[in-house]
């Protein structure tokens, strides 16, 4: 990430040493999921609070974003086309930051589509485009649920496309009988609480520490997808 117009070698010391340390935490099969949601509250506000120390400005997001390699899936795009020409509405829940996902969508799609919302951590920026501050309750990984669905958003106007069409409000989200969830995490598995849902079809990405998850992935998830470099 570049912050503070250049690259901050002592940010970036800093955030790896907290990955270091609560990364294994994250995905350990023998911590309770109370102590997680616990650790993980502490991993993101450290975080976040290095961004903002490391005078993070919004032209730095751009600038990462176009550096950076990130691509989405085959078949992502036609999949969001899809079903939003049938009316679908698709929420993304990350624990990141909506500001970058935005900026991905606008720099990697090149459009936006009027049936996807984000519930994600959104930041704030002063008149100038630094970061100051982080807006609402923190989405962690173990936390995207009914609560954090209270903060869902439309794409970002700077995205810079006009919709001739309303996006979905939540309540209206929150009628859907069939849901079909994707994460990487179990934890993901609660970003459909709330929903009065008759049918969902779960579908987990085993990334870290196969050997010793897979077991417990196979039991929560209907699906479950290894992934090998």
């Amino acid at each position: 990430m570049v912050v503070g117009d250049k690259e901050d070698t002592e940010y970036d010391k800093k955030r790896q040493e907290l990955y270091e340390h609560y990364h294994p935490l994250e995905f350990s099969p023998t911590i309770p999921i109370e102590e997680k949601a616990k650790l993980m509250e502490e991993w993101w506000t450290k975080t976040h609070g290095l961004l903002i120390e490391g005078g993070l400005t919004y032209d730095g997001i751009r600038q990462s974003v176009a550096d950076s390699t990130i691509a989405f899936r085959e078949g992502v795009v036609e999949l969001f086309e899809f079903l939003e020409e049938r009316d679908i509405p698709i929420l993304i829940f990350s624990a990141g930051l909506a500001d970058i996902i935005e900026e991905v969508l606008r720099q990697k799609i090149h459009r936006l589509f009027k049936n996807v919302k984000i519930v994600s951590n959104r930041m704030v920026f002063d008149n100038n485009g630094h970061l100051v501050s982080f807006q609402g309750k923190t989405i962690h990984s173990l936390n995207k649920n009914e609560h954090a669905l209270d903060m869902a958003a439309p794409l970002h106007d700077r995205l810079g496309d006009n919709i001739d069409a309303p996006t979905y409000e939540n309540a209206s989200v929150k009628t859907r009988r069939n849901v079909l969830l994707l994460g990487d995490h179990i934890g993901d598995l609660g970003m459909s609480d709330g929903l009065n849902y008759e049918n969902r079809i779960s579908a987990g990405f085993l990334n870290d520490n196969v050997e010793n998850s897979l077991d417990s992935y196979r039991k929560a998830f209907d699906v479950v997808y290894l992934v090998f470099d």
